[in-house]
């Protein structure tokens, strides 16, 4: 298979220095502010970002240096094969957070509910349609009985 690369749009910058204490997702990042400084080759693409309240932030996952194919979930304490998580641990390091944008400012963007580390490499923004979803009949899996912890659960050190 071919080698895919990408190469950064900017940089995500959060309160979030360390693994450790990190929400595991953004519903549990309520409010935690947040900032990307947008490299400045890409700024005309901002255009018209502000009229939308949220974003999808594609991003690289920098400190994970490796992967396996069965995790510990942050919600369990059973293996499961990572593609059936959000384990940042992953054969491609790509991690994908929706987040609240409250301001574009030139080439920086404002966020909130970020669960995402400081001087993480973003990828990619994609505005966030709920219409274009469209999804009303979908299960969450073995996540069901773990859905009221996703929005106090923090990160710890088992992904490092």
């Amino acid at each position: 298979m071919t080698q895919i690369c990408y190469k950064p749009i900017g940089i995500i910058h959060s309160p979030f220095k360390s693994i450790a204490g990190v929400p595991i997702q953004p519903s549990a990042a309520n409010g935690i502010k947040g900032h990307i400084v947008i490299d400045e080759e890409y700024t005309e693409g901002l255009a018209d970002l502000d009229g939308f309240s949220h974003i999808y932030l594609l991003y690289h996952f920098h400190l994970s240096k490796s992967y396996n194919l069965k995790v510990v979930p942050f919600l369990d304490d059973k293996k499961r094969g990572v593609f059936s998580t959000r384990a940042p641990k992953r054969p491609n390091s790509i991690g994908l957070s929706i987040v609240r944008l409250t301001a574009v400012k030139s080439n920086i963007l404002e966020i909130e509910n970020i669960d995402i580390i400081d001087g993480t490499p973003l990828l990619d923004i994609k505005p966030y349609v709920r219409e274009m979803e469209g999804l009303s009949d979908y299960k969450i899996g073995w996540l069901t009985e773990y859905k009221d912890g996703m929005k106090t659960k923090n990160s710890d050190h088992r992904f490092k």
